[in-house]
């Protein structure tokens, strides 16, 4: 009897070993047949509503976002903490389809709650069709954590997470109410494993993946669409630390290449990193055991490290 137990717990446990690589391999490969033959364009404007929201808008991913929005017809209303930025974005978007409205709003999330008064008062009487989540933080370079100052800590952990999660409890109830509505969190890549010297920024993007799903769970059965993405490295501001990643490429590709890929998956994959190339890395990353990715990720983060000193250096020179 207790033989025959342990050969079908023997079995299961093969099974279920056997399965998880196979169902997630499966899994990121339909990811990547979706993004290359799945063309179809969806109307998000008639889908999902007429406003779109987009946090962290004057730069990189959000800016780039927030211009394939205007593109397909969607009112915008852009936040972010530079004004004088804000209104020159803004003049970008009426440049590119001057039939849309486009309002502004310059917020600081670093504030915590207190940055949230002002944009409460702002949607409070728009119906936001689409949330972009996409406002997020990483230290100047990669670091130890007892490297980093405090306040930089207080600020990636309240722009990361607390601007996320209040932001769209701001929206929530309305979309559930309208039974009609998106919301995209940019996450990163990072999110798949602990990431040494950008330790914080993981497990802060740790936090939106499974927030993403929760959510989903959540509010799926009322209309919604809940959307996470996981980028892999962008030619953007946020990345600047490396002159190698400044450089773009197939597999580090500038912000307009990512956003157009990325809103073409909306409202057909609630999750994906937004680009085919990056799910390719995606595919190939998840198949490695963990130990071995958080060790590949210390060595080209000890490696950016010592590019953005050399940097530093050639600077003073």
């Amino acid at each position: 009897m207790l033989i025959t137990i342990a050969f079908w717990l023997l079995v299961t446990l093969i099974y279920f070993w056997i399965h998880g690589p196979v169902t997630r391999f499966l899994r990121v490969l339909w990811e990547i047949i979706m993004q290359i033959y799945n063309k179809k364009a969806i109307d998000l404007r008639t889908k999902f509503g007429e406003w779109a929201v987009v946090t962290g808008s004057t730069d990189g991913i959000g800016k780039a976002y927030a211009k394939e929005l205007a593109a397909k017809n969607m009112n915008l209303i852009l936040i972010s903490r530079n004004l004088e930025k804000l209104k020159y974005t803004k003049d970008e978007m009426l440049l590119i389809n001057p039939k849309i409205q486009v309002r502004i709003l310059a917020a600081d999330f670093a504030e915590g709650e207190n940055a949230f008064t002002k944009i409460h008062s702002l949607l409070q009487d728009i119906s936001v069709g689409i949330l972009v989540n996409n406002v997020g933080k990483l230290h100047e370079y990669p670091m130890y954590v007892g490297e980093l100052p405090e306040k930089e800590l207080w600020d990636i952990i309240n722009i990361n997470v607390g601007t996320i999660t209040l932001m769209t409890r701001l929206v929530i109830r309305q979309m559930q109410k309208r039974r009609q509505g998106a919301i995209v969190n940019v996450s990163s890549a990072s999110e798949f494993q602990p990431v040494p010297l950008i330790t914080v920024y993981a497990a802060t993007k740790a936090y939106v993946k499974s927030f993403s799903d929760g959510l989903r769970a959540e509010y799926s059965r009322f209309g919604i669409t809940v959307q996470n993405l996981s980028p892999f490295f962008i030619s953007t501001k946020m990345t600047a630390f490396s002159s190698k990643l400044q450089v773009s490429s197939t597999f580090v590709p500038d912000a307009t290449t990512y956003a157009r890929n990325a809103i073409a998956t909306l409202g057909k994959m609630d999750n994906s990193t937004g680009y085919w190339a990056h799910s390719i890395q995606k595919l190939i990353i998840l198949m490695v055991p963990v130990w071995i990715r958080i060790k590949i990720g210390q060595i080209m983060n000890e490696h950016f490290r010592q590019d953005y000193f050399e940097q530093q250096r050639q600077k003073r020179l």
